[in-house]
């Protein structure tokens, strides 16, 4: 039967994956499929001394995302969002309101369309020649999501949109731009507090373009 969302086939997800040896799937579940999907997998898995264990694990299906750390290489300034996440409120945020790099699920497009579309919704930038950066697996232990990370120059005159996020879906977005060293600053006083956005600003630290290589 379709989910609320028409799609189906969703426990056959993981049941035909052959490329480890020591991991047999025996059964998948369905927790939850109201938005994204909650598997249970129930799995043998052979130890380094031979002997088999039967396992579960529960993975959270989100679809991969994409995220793009703006930058504008003249004023040394980054253009980041402000949004208001409940899983970091209800976790000890103290209001919820995260500085992150614009980011999103990819739906049906290719990474780079898809964080050109985030950019241009979330920021009102449109983006011109991408970077990329890295892609990496946010949360193996449960999340089954990777993430592609981008890097873009940007200049006042790319700022071509209103930005703000798509308003049916909730989204509230503000853009902040600040110098890229007070970035910095803001990851050791806990102002940013996001992996992703750490992350991408560690890197144009170290090795990116605003390194002081």
């Amino acid at each position: 039967m379709p989910d609320a969302r028409g799609r189906t086939a969703l426990d056959r997800t993981g049941r035909d994956l052959t490329g480890n040896p020591d991991v047999v799937i025996r059964d998948v579940e369905l927790l939850a499929t109201a938005w994204h999907v909650l598997r249970r997998t129930t799995y043998d898995y052979r130890h380094p001394d031979g002997h088999w264990s039967r396992q579960q694990r529960e993975t959270y299906d989100r679809g991969d995302g994409a995220t793009v750390l703006l930058y504008d290489p003249e004023r040394r300034t980054v253009l980041l969002t402000r949004q208001f996440r409940y899983p970091a409120y209800v976790n000890g945020h103290p209001d919820g309101m995260l500085v992150e790099a614009a980011a999103g699920l990819l739906d049906d497009d290719d990474p780079a369309q898809a964080i050109r579309r985030e950019a241009a919704e979330e920021l009102g930038v449109t983006v011109g020649e991408l970077e990329e950066v890295f892609k990496v697996w946010m949360s193996p232990g449960s999340v089954t999501e990777r993430l592609h990370f981008y890097a873009a120059p940007y200049t006042p005159a790319d700022r071509t949109g209103a930005g703000g996020g798509v308003a049916a879906e909730g989204e509230d977005i503000e853009a902040v731009e600040i110098p890229f060293d007070e970035a910095l600053k803001w990851i050791a006083d806990g102002r940013i507090a996001d992996a992703k956005t750490i992350m991408l600003l560690q890197w144009a630290a170290l090795s990116g373009p605003l390194s002081n290589r």
